[in-house]
């Protein structure tokens, strides 16, 4: 089966179903975590059920994504011991300590008020209780933090210098935290995981407003939703230029891959918007193109030359065709949720948010979007990175730790074996739970709930209304 494959590939496969898997969870808990934040703030404020019983519907599949999240993140770390321990000397000075600070403060404060915000609504006090959704919800922005300033590291190396055993070493840890490419990520990736707990959260609301449009949860978790395609999508997609502005400027032989250019282009760009690319000859054949749209883009100007992968030493060349339609996929979806967030927009002016099944049946097949599009973001980056895990100055073949075709390939198949086992039986939990429509009166007494909100009591979500948000 692993015939012809050395183990450098297999360890690089095996890394990347691993985190694959891992990926999707945090970017679901970091925009579920804030969603929870959200619905127990307005709960607070306006004394409405509705937004209780969301937060207990959702706080259920957040425990679930949550710990697959972890059990995830845990497995692959000890790759960095198994496969790639050469890596892991070399670097362990620099990201060491980011990992340490991603556990001493994100992970603790999230396991900390873990508990009170999954078991204490009815044992604490409401502020205390809000306090620790909070505190999980900053925790979660907190690890991204530290986990995307590792990333960033390993793509924009700043900061650092080599000591007598050839190790990288922090000669600033401010430039190495904050090094060049860190902004883009950081921003791109919290926007992203906000994006990809709306798009679920719209497809449960869809999906039960099909059924029954006049239940008041999934109108009010549906209305939020679409703002929240309609507000961030446009953001997204800027955010995203940025970034690939500064990926220009820092990775320009990534960008030549994603624009697929195996040749440099004097006079201004195209932009391939689709074609099929032959590496082993070093061209795109049946381009689909659009005359110099590709120089406007990245030097905002038609004229601007860009240079081609004919500029790069082949053996610095990365996949082309898996960073080329990754970030195909990327893109598309990016527009098909800046679309579904202009439907919502036109369909809400028209007063048919809730009625319209057009709209429902759209959100719903968005559901998974985030997901891909995630997935397809993170192959674009760290596949186009290669062929080095710390750019320009590490290069794979050279990280991996000294193993046997055989071993590596032997925990491949145990890996796959085991995640889709225990990660399905997972998500069809999850599945299970969406299906089911929120319900009330899970919250308990609600007599010392505060009412900000002049003439509106705390069972006033229990109409029909649902137009919150």
């Amino acid at each position: 089966m692993f015939e012809g494959l050395d183990a450098v590939f297999l360890a690089r496969a095996q890394f990347a179903f691993t985190m694959s898997f891992h990926i999707v969870f945090p970017a679901f808990s970091i925009g579920l975590a804030s969603y929870l934040a959200v619905l127990e703030g307005l709960w607070l404020w306006t004394g409405r059920e509705v937004f209780i019983n969301l937060f207990n519907y959702w706080l259920k599949i957040f425990a679930i994504a949550f710990g697959m999240g972890v059990v995830s993140g845990i497995v692959m770390s000890y790759q960095f011991g198994t496969n790639w321990s050469t890596f892991s000397d070399k670097t362990g000075p620099v990201l060491g300590p980011l990992m340490a600070y991603e556990v001493l403060t994100a992970f603790f404060l999230e396991a900390g008020f873990l508990g009170v915000m999954l078991f204490g609504l009815q044992r604490v006090g409401h502020k205390l209780h809000f306090f620790a959704t909070l505190m999980v919800a900053v925790g979660t922005l907190v690890s991204a933090f530290w986990i995307l300033s590792a990333n960033s590291w390993m793509q924009t190396p700043t900061g650092y210098a080599i000591n007598a055993d050839g190790q990288f070493v922090a000669a600033s840890w401010l430039k190495v935290i904050f090094n060049p490419s860190f902004p883009y990520r950081l921003v791109h990736m919290v926007l992203a995981a906000y994006l990809t707990t709306a798009f679920v959260v719209g497809a449960v609301g869809a999906y039960h407003l099909l059924r029954d449009q006049h239940l008041p949860g999934p109108r009010v978790m549906f209305s939020m939703a679409m703002w929240m395609a309609a507000l961030v999508a446009p953001i997204q997609i800027f955010a995203g230029d940025q970034h690939g502005l500064n990926t220009l400027e820092h990775q320009p032989v990534k960008v030549m891959a994603m624009e697929g250019h195996f040749t440099s282009h004097p006079n201004g760009a195209p932009l391939i918007l689709f074609g099929l690319p032959d590496q082993a000859a070093g061209k795109m054949r049946y381009s689909v193109e659009i005359p110099k749209v590709s120089s406007l883009i990245l030097k905002h100007s038609l004229d601007a030359p860009l240079k081609g992968l004919d500029t790069v030493p082949r053996e610095n060349w990365p996949p082309v065709a898996v960073i080329f339609w990754s970030f195909r996929i990327m893109v598309g979806i990016g527009f098909l949720m800046l679309g579904i967030g202009l439907l919502s927009l036109f369909m809400r002016w028209r007063g048919a948010l809730y009625q319209s099944r057009l709209l429902h049946l759209y959100a719903l097949a968005m559901g998974p979007a985030g997901f891909v599009a995630v997935l397809a973001g993170w192959f674009t980056t760290e596949v186009g990175r290669q062929p080095f895990t710390v750019y320009g100055l590490l290069r794979t073949a050279d990280s991996a730790s000294p193993l046997a075709t055989p071993a590596v390939a032997s925990s491949l198949i145990a890996f796959i074996v085991v995640y889709f086992a225990i990660f399905a039986a997972g998500i069809v939990y999850i599945l299970r739970l969406m299906a089911a429509p929120p319900h009330y009166g899970e919250q308990g007494p609600q007599r010392d709930v505060p009412t900000r909100a002049a003439g509106i009591t705390p069972a006033a979500g229990t109409t029909a209304e649902g137009h919150a948000s």
